[in-house]
């Protein structure tokens, strides 16, 4: 028979704790440390302090950030018999993870790049950029 009255008693480490739930109850919470990401920061408190988060550095997402822009794009495709290389260029309308978009002034039409086939990209004016991590566009060196 269990005592009412009489808190519970449970003995971690050899030493007698009474009101304490043993490890193996639900809701012990006894010297268990916050969640850390990696990177972030612990005030004295105890609070966990959230890093910020910047979208990383991708082909992707520098085109992203000049959607409506012309450039020049460089393709290869290998193994093909009628032409290796390509050149295209185009406004860019979108760009996703393994492709981009472009429409051509003269034509009207669009083309659907892929990632895998591109090799580089020429600009003829300033590129918006953000570096992860830096705020607004980086000084140029002019």
């Amino acid at each position: 028979m269990f005592n009412q009255g009489v808190p519970p008693v449970n003995y971690m480490n050899g030493v007698r704790y009474p009101g304490v739930p043993s490890r193996g109850t639900a809701g012990y919470t006894g010297n268990v440390p916050p969640q850390v990401s990696s990177g972030s920061q612990i005030t004295q408190g105890g609070a966990v302090m959230p890093m910020p988060q910047f979208e990383q550095s991708y082909v992707e997402n520098i085109l992203r950030l000049n959607l409506g822009k012309t450039g020049t794009f460089y393709m290869t495709y290998e193994n093909n018999s009628q032409w290796n290389a390509k050149v295209f260029t185009g406004v860019i309308e979108a760009a996703g993870r393994d492709h981009i978009i472009i429409s051509e002034r003269s034509t009207g039409r669009r083309i659907l790049l892929l990632m895998v086939n591109l090799d580089y990209v020429v600009f003829d004016e300033p590129l918006q950029y953000q570096y992860p991590g830096v705020i607004g566009n980086p000084p140029t060196g002019r």
